[in-house]
């Protein structure tokens, strides 16, 4: 139970550094009113208010839906931050798309609208997935699905994380459809390794179990007394 524990708060406190790092890196034009980015946002600006909107429960109430003991303790609570994550997760990821779209008129080639609609298209029917089994009250299944989506909408901030620590951001677009490409393929295998961690973990230290050779097995048997 301690490694799972620690684990877990290694991979938020993870999240929780890129969060940070975001917010100033990338979005910190959002508290600077005379910034020269608001001009290219002015035809969809409203959108992408309403878009950063849904995406606050997405990103910042997900990680309590995780904690076991929230969820013991105050069942009620889990149900009402789920119902936002699923709210925001289907505003988020199609104006996320849409927005994308609206960024053709300003240069931006089709191929990110693309990659918007394919991450919306991922993250809604990974949280629909998993409401669906919440619904059933197949709660094992629900929780692999909801971790799925979680890595998904993570793609947002790994993305920025690592073109930006990288300094990657810098080198044109074929290496930022590259990385956006990258995070979305990997978002889905992260997701099970931690679904199927602690199974992982059982078969790494279970001891190998050689065969007993033929012959040897043939001969115990002959000499078996009656």
């Amino acid at each position: 139970m301690k490694t799972k524990f620690s684990a877990k708060h290694a991979i938020f406190t993870m999240i929780a550094i890129m969060l940070v790092y975001v917010l100033f890196h990338n979005e910190r034009f959002l508290v600077e009113s005379d910034h020269p980015v608001w001009q290219r946002y002015e035809p969809y600006k409203w959108w992408l208010l309403l878009h950063g909107l849904a995406g606050i429960p997405v990103m910042l109430l997900a990680p309590m839906q995780f904690s076991d003991r929230l969820r013991q303790r105050f069942p009620g609570v889990h149900r009402i931050v789920g119902r936002l994550y699923v709210v925001g997760a289907m505003i988020l990821a199609p104006l996320g798309a849409y927005i994308q779209y609206k960024q053709e008129s300003q240069g931006m080639p089709r191929s990110f609208t693309v990659l918007g609609v394919v991450d919306a298209v991922m993250l809604m029917s990974t949280t629909l997935v998993g409401l669906v089994f919440a619904i059933k009250r197949k709660i094992s299944q629900h929780r692999h699905w909801m971790i799925r989506s979680y890595a998904v909408a993570l793609v947002f901030l790994e993305v920025r994380f690592i073109l930006g620590v990288t300094g990657w951001e810098t080198l044109g677009v074929e290496i930022v459809q590259a990385v956006i490409w990258s995070c979305l393929a990997m978002s889905i295998l992260i997701a099970d390794i931690i679904n199927h961690w602690l199974e992982l973990r059982t078969a790494l230290k279970a001891p190998v179990k050689l065969p007993v050779p033929v012959k040897q097995e043939v001969l115990n048997t002959a000499v078996k007394p009656a």
